[in-house]
C-alpha cells in the first residue's frame, strides 16, 4: 500500500516534538559554528578589540526582536508564523507581503548553505591533498541537499533530532575551544574588550563597536525558526516563546564567549585583523596551538551548515504548507505524507529549488553567488524582523487591548526595529553609514532581485484580493485548539 497519499484534512503531527527540539530548530537556523567562524569576524576590522561589546550589543538589539516574537506566539502559533503575526497584527496584505517574501528567502537558505558546506570541504580537501581540486564542491552539495531531504521526508522528529545532535556538536566544539583559548591567553585575560579602548583608529570609540554590532546582528539571524514548526510542538503556546528566546540568549552568549576568547588569545590591538581565513582566524588559531583540534573546527563548520540547511527547510516547507493549506499557494503544497505527517510536497519543491539554484555558483564563482544569497535573506529577513516587531505593537493595541503593557509591546518593539535598520541598510549597500561600501556584481544584484520579487508579490497579491480577498485573510487564522 502506497502510504504517501493525500489525506482530506491535511494536518501536521501535532505533539510530535518538545522544547529541546523547538530550541535547537532556531539554535541551528543561527548557524552558531559557521557564525563564530565567519560572520562574527567580519566585524573585527571595525570593532577590533571590542568586538566582545559589539556581540553584546546585538544580543540586546536580538533579543528586543525576540521578545516581540514570542508575545505574538503566545496568541498565535501556527505554521504561518510571521505572517500570521503580521496578517493579525497590521493588516491582511501586509501579511501575505511578508509571507511571500519569508518563504522566498528561506527556500533559498539550504542553497547558500550548501554552497558553502561544498566550498568549505573541497577547499579543505586540496589544501590538504593538492590532488585534490578546489573546484570539486558540489557532489558535497548535493549530498548535503539528499541527507535533508530523507529526513525531512521522514517527519519533524527526525529532522529535528538530525538538528539537536548536530547543533550540540558544534556548541560543544566551539565552547571547548574558547575554553582553552581563554586558558592558554593566561594573564592576557581582560575585561577591557567590553569597553572601546581597543577599536582600530580608522573606527575610534562607539563608532566601531556600533559598526561591529551590524555584522553580529547578522549572526542571530534565524532566531525565530522553532515558530513555524507551532503545529508540531507540545504546548506550541509556551514552547515557542520558550525557544525563541532561549536560542536568543544561549546563543549570544555563546557568542561573547568565543569572541572574548578569540581577542584575548590573539590580542585585542591585534584583533583587528582577525578574519574567516589564515593564521589569525579560528582555524588557524586552532590548528597553530592545538594540532588536530582543527579538524574538530572544520567538523564543526560543515556541521553548522548541514544543520542549518535543515532547520531553513523546515521553515521553508510548513511556511508554504500554511499558504497552500488556506489557497494562497498550489493547493499540491498542502499535502502531507500518511504516517510522518510531513509535508512531502513542500519538501520536494524545496529540493528542486536547491538543484534549480546551486548553478549560480558556476554562473558566477562560489564566493559571488554565496555572498548574493547571503545579501538576498539578510535584506528580506531585516525587512521582516521590522515589520513582524511593528505588528506586536499593533496586535496589542488592537487586538489584546486588556494585555497591553507600554514596555513590552510598545518600547521593546520599536528598539527591535531601531536594531535591525542598520544592518538592513547594511546588507543592501546603502551608504548611510561611513563603513557601508557600495556592493559590486553580482552581489549588487541583490536588490533587483528582491525587488522584482516583491512587486511579482504585489501583483498576485492585487489579483487575490479582487478575486478570492478571504485566502489573504486567511493567513492569520491560528487553530484554536493549538
Amino acid at each position: 500500500m502506497d502510504t504517501d497519499t493525500a489525506v482530506d484534512q491535511p494536518e501536521l503531527r501535532r505533539n510530535a516534538i518538545g522544547l529541546r527540539e523547538m530550541l535547537f530548530q532556531s539554535v541551528t537556523a543561527m548557524a552558531p559554528g559557521a557564525a563564530i567562524a565567519a560572520s562574527i569576524p567580519s566585524g573585527a576590522a571595525f570593532a577590533g578589540g571590542a568586538l566582545p561589546l559589539s556581540v553584546l550589543v546585538a544580543l540586546v538589539a536580538c533579543l528586543f526582536a525576540a521578545l516581540s516574537i514570542a508575545e505574538l506566539a503566545r496568541h498565535l502559533p501556527g505554521a504561518g508564523s510571521v505572517a500570521t503575526y503580521t496578517t493579525r497584527g497590521l493588516h491582511p496584505t501586509l501579511g501575505f507581503l511578508v509571507a511571500w517574501g519569508y518563504v522566498f528567502v528561506e527556500a533559498l537558505v539550504p542553497t547558500l548553505l550548501f554552497i558553502q558546506l561544498g566550498y568549505t570541504v573541497a577547499d579543505t580537501l586540496h589544501a590538504e591533498w593538492n590532488s585534490y581540486p578546489d573546484s570539486l564542491w558540489w557532489p558535497w552539495a548535493l549530498l548535503g541537499s539528499v541527507i535533508i531531504t530523507v529526513v525531512g521526508y521522514r517527519g519533524v522528529r527526525s529532522s529535528a533530532r538530525l538538528g539537536t545532535i548536530l547543533g550540540a556538536f558544534e556548541i560543544i566544539v566551539f565552547v571547548a575551544l574558547a575554553v582553552m583559548l581563554i586558558v592558554k591567553a593566561g594573564g592576557a585575560n581582560t575585561l577591557s574588550v567590553f569597553t572601546t579602548a581597543h577599536t582600530p583608529d580608522a573606527y575610534p570609540g562607539i563608532t566601531g563597536v556600533i559598526a561591529g554590532s551590524v555584522y553580529t546582528v547578522l549572526a542571530f539571524g534565524g532566531f525565530e525558526a522553532a515558530a513555524p514548526l507551532a503545529e508540531e510542538a507540545k504546548l506550541p503556546r509556551q514552547t515557542v516563546r520558550r525557544a525563541v528566546v532561549g536560542a536568543t540568549i544561549g546563543i549570544g552568549l555563546i557568542y561573547i564567549l568565543t569572541t572574548y576568547a578569540a581577542a584575548v588569545f590573539v590580542g585585542p590591538d591585534n584583533f583587528s585583523a582577525f578574519g574567516i581565513e589564515g593564521p589569525q582566524s579560528w582555524a588557524g588559531i586552532s590548528r597553530a596551538s592545538f594540532g588536530l583540534f582543527w579538524i574538530l573546527v572544520f567538523l564543526a563548520v560543515v556541521n553548522s551548515a548541514i544543520a542549518n540547511a535543515n532547520a531553513g527547510a523546515n521553515v521553508s516547507t510548513r511556511t508554504a504548507f500554511a499558504l497552500a493549506r488556506v489557497g494562497v499557494f498550489p493547493r499540491a503544497l498542502r499535502h502531507v505524507h500518511s504516517s510522518f505527517r510531513s509535508p512531502t510536497t513542500a519538501i520536494w519543491t524545496q529540493f528542486v529549488i536547491t538543484l534549480v539554484t546551486l548553478p549560480l555558483a558556476f554562473v558566477f564563482t562560489v564566493r559571488d553567488a554565496f555572498y548574493l544569497l547571503a545579501t538576498i535573506v539578510v535584506v528580506v529577513i531585516a525587512s521582516v524582523y521590522i515589520v513582524v516587531n511593528a505588528a506586536c505593537v499593533g496586535f496589542f493595541a488592537r487586538v489584546r487591548r486588556d494585555e497591553f503593557n507600554w514596555l513590552r509591546h510598545l518600547v521593546l518593539p520599536l528598539l527591535g526595529m531601531a536594531a535591525f535598520v542598520p544592518a538592513l541598510l547594511t546588507a543592501a549597500g546603502i551608504p548611510v553609514f561611513s563603513f557601508v561600501t557600495p556592493l559590486t556584481p553580482p552581489v549588487s544584484y541583490a536588490g533587483i532581485i528582491v525587488g522584482v520579487w516583491m512587486l511579482l508579490g504585489i501583483a498576485y497579491l492585487v489579483y487575490l484580493w479582487t478575486r478570492h480577498r478571504q485566502r489573504v485573510i486567511d493567513t492569520g487564522l491560528v487553530e484554536e485548539r493549538l
